[in-house]
């Protein structure tokens, strides 16, 4: 196997023999990595190659051990794959004593903890909680009414906490339970971590506590955790657990990517010392680890800029609920189609209720969100978020310049057997068209009305103001009687009104008796689809094409509360005396063609028709 061999070069690169090395020593040290590296699995076969490495006799002769030990690091590193594995040669270490600070008295012990730890409450309530170091089980049961009295009960009721990590670089294992229970419920315990120890080859699942000092702060609050590069071990732990549990939004810095613990072992009674990773930790949500690699926040920014952020982001969560509930309301007295408008309001707040909202950290999340959720529950894509947008207004232009802004919103040709075509891609305002309805006529309209058939190229016309749509269907009837072309209902003003054709134009009407052909494609909306909707539900064209988008009649725009969050709502529907008329759903065609095949199967339609009546 590659390990194996790759030992055996590792091996048989050093010295074995010289004389300041006891014979044993690169076995004692495969020993020591077999006992307690934490990831036993990648060694398979190393005690075999070291001892095939043993009778190895082109051995070269090293005589400086800090060499020995560089090569043995950088080969056991780089085989193994763990970059944490290391080899020293330490003749005069000397092991740092670990304070046994559970010997100290709790008054002395509080004062050292508070050096550490920090609180405060910040503007709006936001409690700001500080800890440098983690400390474990036993000291926490020992000072815990201190801990509770002299420092969680001063951001115990505050609206939002901050838990800032980010000088977090030491800690005991033990003392995540309690940080992490203190942000979940009692019931039922939630696995934290699991822990594989390999010197006692034992694992351990860390579980959320039911029973704790003082009161929780519980799961309903926000919580936001400040990050840094600098945030390793056990801080990491927190971090990755309470990201995964979705209990807190992560801010600031990818962490350090520490060891949860690393041990520095003597080899032998030698000066060479082996550190490693003597235990492992995972995520059971995950099935990962947050070593080597670190936690990556939610939102990452500068370590410095870490706490203007959380603070923003908490700000604007307070926001949420209000913004959500008046959303809830406007599309329940606003939204035209009122069969659906209750059940999508309630279902929207239900979202609000169950925490779809709560992880949101930016008004452009939240648009996006509230975007979804409403398209989604409606099924109606003209539902939805949008931006107050200025326009200038149009400037005063002289009639010659009126008339190249026709022409060049218009297409017009005569195609074969003296058919018409004509296309436009949006519909005008009434207010802007009437006044230049003459130069409309003169410059477009008059250049096809007198052809034995029209072809209306609608593929690409995404919609515009239906307050012209009356104006232009009667020109396709005659004018001796007028016509209900739709009803329209209004929600905001529950008022009923009736579109009819109308008895005075400009210019020559093309009357009903000759040809009407509609070209459609999947990006024919809006007032385009009321066009088509009230000519195919009259006979009086026929429709070729793909199914329209199923837009909507222009929406009206609704500010929600005083947020920069503002709604499109559909407030009219078509054929009010019907279930439905053409929103959502689009409109079929009578021949269904690409839409780039629809002018070509129109062309053929009518030479079939004008063949046959030579």
């Amino acid at each position: 196997m590659i390990l194996t061999l790759a030992l055996l070069v590792i091996v048989g690169s050093v010295c074995l023999v010289h004389s300041s090395y006891p014979p044993t020593l690169v076995m004692d040290m495969a020993k020591i990595l077999a006992q307690n590296y934490c990831y036993p699995e990648r060694l398979e076969g190393i005690i075999e190659a070291i001892e095939a490495a043993r009778s190895n006799t082109d051995i070269l002769n090293i005589p400086d051990p800090n060499a020995v030990a560089m090569a043995l690091s950088a080969g056991m590193a780089s085989t193994i794959g763990d970059s944490r594995l290391l080899i020293t040669y330490e003749p005069d270490f000397i092991p740092k004593a670990t304070p046994v600070l559970s010997s100290v008295p709790p008054e002395y012990l509080i004062s050292i903890i508070k050096k550490s730890v920090q609180v405060e409450v910040l503007e709006n309530n936001i409690g700001y909680f500080r800890i440098d170091h983690i400390i474990g089980e036993d000291i926490a049961e020992k000072i815990g009414p201190l801990l509770v009295e002299n420092i969680w009960n001063k951001v115990l009721l505050t609206s939002a906490m901050i838990l800032d990590l980010r000088h977090t670089a030491s800690g005991e294992l033990s003392g995540v339970p309690y940080i992490v229970s203190y942000f979940s419920n009692a019931e039922p315990p939630t696995c934290i971590s699991t822990v594989y120890d390999r010197p006692s080859n034992t694992t351990v699942e860390f579980r959320s506590l039911p029973e704790l000092l003082g009161k929780r702060y519980g799961v309903s609050k926000d919580l936001i955790i400040l990050t840094s590069k600098n945030t390793r071990g056990v801080a990491e732990d927190v971090a990755y657990a309470m990201k995964n549990m979705k209990r807190a939004t992560i801010v600031g810095e990818r962490t350090a990517g520490g060891s949860l613990k690393i041990e520095k072992l003597r080899v032998g009674e030698t000066g060479f010392y082996f550190t490693m990773p003597t235990a492992s930790v995972r995520s059971p949500i995950t099935g990962e680890s947050w070593e080597v690699k670190g936690v990556t926040p939610c939102i990452e920014v500068d370590a410095g800029d870490a706490l203007e952020t959380a603070v923003k982001i908490i700000n604007l969560r307070s926001t949420i609920p209000v913004i959500v509930q008046e959303a809830s309301v406007l599309v329940a007295e606003k939204y035209a189609f009122t069969q659906i408008a209750e059940d999508v309001s309630q279902k929207l707040l239900d979202l609000l209720e169950n925490g779809t909202y709560s992880m949101i950290n930016s008004e452009t999340e939240l648009e996006a969100r509230l975007s979804a959720d409403l398209k989604e529950l409606s099924g109606d894509k003209c539902l939805t978020t949008t931006h107050i947008t200025t326009q200038d207004p149009m400037p005063k232009l002289a009639p010659e310049a009126l008339a190249e802004m026709v022409r060049a919103s218009f297409q017009t040709d005569i195609l074969e057997n003296n058919v018409g075509l004509l296309r436009f891609d949006m519909f005008g305002d009434f207010e802007q068209v009437a006044p230049i309805a003459k130069i409309i006529v003169e410059n477009v309209w008059n250049k096809v009305v007198n052809t034995t058939a029209l072809v209306i190229d609608l593929r690409n016309n995404v919609g515009g103001y239906t307050s012209t749509i009356s104006g232009f269907c009667s020109y396709f009837f005659d004018g001796n009687k007028q016509i209900l072309l739709d009803t329209l209902y209004n929600r905001p003003s529950e008022t009923l009104k009736e579109m009819w054709t109308l008895s005075r134009l400009t210019g020559e009407r093309y009357g009903e008796k000759k040809g009407l052909i509609i070209l459609t494609s999947a990006a024919t909306m809006g007032a385009a689809e009321e066009f088509v909707y009230i000519m195919k539900k009259l006979g009086r064209a026929t429709v070729i094409g793909e199914v329209t988008r199923g837009g909507c009649h222009p929406p009206e725009t609704f500010r929600v509360a005083d947020s920069d969050v503002y709604l499109s709502v559909p407030v009219t529907r078509s054929d009010a005396l019907q279930d439905h008329g053409w929103e959502g759903v689009g409109i079929s065609p009578h021949i269904p063609a690409s839409a780039d095949a629809a002018l070509d199967t129109a062309k053929e339609l009518l030479n079939e028709h004008f063949g046959g009546q030579k």
